[in-house]
């Protein structure tokens, strides 16, 4: 029986190309639950079984990495009810699926600080990456306690104090250098951005990495976002003409 095909492409459409990287901003738990006349926890607690689907659909359409926006550092400033509720989903996915992703080969990883989080929560994020830590099929970056701005500066202040010890120079920085600070050092830049809600921002995400990012806007509350929308957002993306920048040949010829 010949291997299965785990290349961050298996399971795309012959003659297509899928991003190796999605990111998600997962918005709209709120309003789903407002729409409803349901308590906002439920709209969270909603969100997580979306996450459910969308992890379990993103290896089988062609995609290798796959990072969501689950709690940032604006966040705090929320009811502390509505905090506390969001402080707990991270437990209540782990307990329930963790064993799964660590059977079906998924590498998890938890961005942002720690500050501020419970000692509990912290070693369940810990247990969470070390069992998950040999795995390589598909690679789940989950953004908590995360706000681009403050990783910015966090890897700022790092190459600072390194420069401080005599381990670098100033001279020695430049893109590459700085990438390699941040908490996404270990991941490819996002190809795709999505942005379920209607809303149309980053809201402080991945801002170094977007730079050059395909960016699609999509009308459903997360709560409601499954498969077919993930479908959606790829054949959306494999519309787009990535130049980084550059001009084609065709439009060189053009030109002249």
């Amino acid at each position: 029986m010949a291997a299965a095909d785990t290349s961050p492409n298996a399971g795309a459409p012959e003659g297509t190309v899928r991003p190796l990287h999605v990111a998600i901003v997962m918005d709209g738990n709120g309003r789903w639950a407002k729409q409803r006349g349901l308590p906002r926890p439920l709209g969270h607690r909603a969100g997580v079984e979306a996450l459910r689907r969308t992890v379990s659909a993103a290896p089988g359409l062609g995609i290798g990495w796959l990072t969501v926006f689950g709690f940032s550092t604006e966040n705090w400033s929320r009811p502390a009810a509505e905090v506390a509720e969001l402080m707990a989903l991270p437990k209540r996915y782990f307990e329930s699926d963790l064993g799964r992703l660590e059977r079906e080969g998924v590498r998890v990883r938890v961005i942002g600080r720690r500050e501020g989080l419970s000692k509990e929560l912290v070693r369940l994020v810990e247990n969470a990456q070390a069992r998950t830590a040999h795995n390589s099929r598909f690679n789940l970056n989950i953004a908590f306690n995360y706000g681009a701005q403050g990783d910015i500066t966090d890897a700022a202040r790092r190459f600072a104090e390194d420069v401080a010890a005599g381990r670098r120079r100033p001279e020695d920085l430049d893109e590459a250098l700085f990438g390699s600070f941040l908490a996404t050092a270990d991941a490819p830049p996002p190809d795709l951005i999505v942005r379920p809600s209607g809303e149309q921002r980053l809201s402080n995400f991945l801002l170094w990495e977007a730079a050059y990012a395909e960016l699609v806007f999509q009308d459903v509350l997360w709560p409601d976002y499954g498969e077919e929308h993930l479908r959606a957002a790829l054949a959306e993306f494999a519309g787009r003409d990535r130049r980084y920048g550059a001009i084609v040949a065709d439009d060189v010829l053009a030109a002249g």
